[in-house]
């Protein structure tokens, strides 16, 4: 069963309060808060999609430096104030500001 989510309104205005309920595809939307009794709406939400260009994936990327080194990109650490050195890559050693 899906998950749908519900913000409360008043005044036909959204209030910010949001939560979920899990409820069969074939149930009617509700139309007030379960504990509170105040009007709600159902939120249509994007779905959420991984990949190999989610967010995660491409953090998980950026941190491999073998993979980075390989694919041809050269990375260089802070190791001082405005001193950068090369970790891995084509380039200059050292970049100073």
């Amino acid at each position: 069963m899906p998950t749908y989510v519900y913000e409360v309104v008043e005044n036909g205005q959204p209030t910010g309060e949001r939560f979920e309920v899990v409820q069969a595809m074939s149930d009617e939307s509700l139309t007030k808060h379960p504990e509170s009794g105040k009007p709600v709406r159902r939120v249509i939400l994007p779905p959420h999609i991984g990949g190999k260009y989610s967010d995660g994936a491409m953090n998980r990327s950026m941190a491999n430096d073998g993979k980075l080194d390989k694919l041809g990109f050269t990375k260089y650490v802070k190791s001082g104030d405005g001193t950068y050195e090369k970790a891995f890559g084509s380039g200059p050693k050292n970049i100073q500001k």
